[in-house]
């Protein structure tokens, strides 16, 4: 016996409905490094004025997704979570930190469109950003960068920072909060490499 029009009409309603349910995933959540807490500014800046370039860095830190390894079973391999990002990439966000630490200490920061001639210039570039799980309930947060500083065409100095700390959680809010720690350790000891250096003027 042929089903009649409006029962048809219900069922193809009804499997587009639960169609969709099915195909709605758990809703991601999304993670940044949270307020940057307030330092007491430096009675005398290393450096009064600094222009600092936007991170450089691979192409998987220029998206929002989240990577962490597997230390214990396959270090070479870099896994994406599969519901968790950045609120931003990577290299965006360790840059605003970046900028924001060192303005933090009395520097007044400048981006490279506003920049002027003979003002030091800053370039980092990031060579790793994750989350590395030494066991199945361990993991630590893992910055490495290579800083650069420029006076016009002149290399002034160039050092490489690596700074690693524990994740409170062995999941991506532990990681999320390791990266910042270390990205703020990292901002911490490029403040002490520049008051280290001595700056020819132009």
């Amino acid at each position: 016996m042929p089903i009649p029009r409006h029962l048809t009409a219900l069922i193809v309603a009804g499997a587009f409905l639960l169609g969709g349910c099915a195909s709605r995933g758990p809703v991601p959540t999304f993670y940044d490094f949270g307020p940057a807490a307030p330092q007491a500014a430096a009675a005398a800046p290393a450096v009064p004025v600094l222009v600092i370039a936007d991170a450089n860095g691979p192409s998987w830190l220029d998206s929002q997704r989240m990577y962490y390894r597997l230390l214990y079973a396959d270090a070479q391999q870099s896994r994406p979570y599969a519901y968790n990002r950045w609120n931003t990439p990577p290299l965006q966000l360790l840059s605003q930190r970046l900028k924001t630490r060192v303005a933090q200490s009395g520097v007044k920061v400048l981006s490279t469109t506003d920049a002027a001639a003979g003002i030091p210039l800053l370039r980092i570039d990031v060579d790793d950003f994750s989350q590395a799980f030494d066991t199945q309930t361990h993991s630590s947060g893992h910055v490495s960068l290579r800083a650069s500083l420029f006076r016009g065409h002149r290399l002034i100095d160039q050092k490489t920072f690596s700074r690693s700390g524990p994740a409170g959680s062995a999941d991506a809010q532990g990681g999320a909060q390791a990266l910042a720690a270390a990205s703020d350790a990292i901002a911490a000891d490029l403040l002490t490499w520049l008051g280290t250096l001595n700056i020819p003027k132009e």
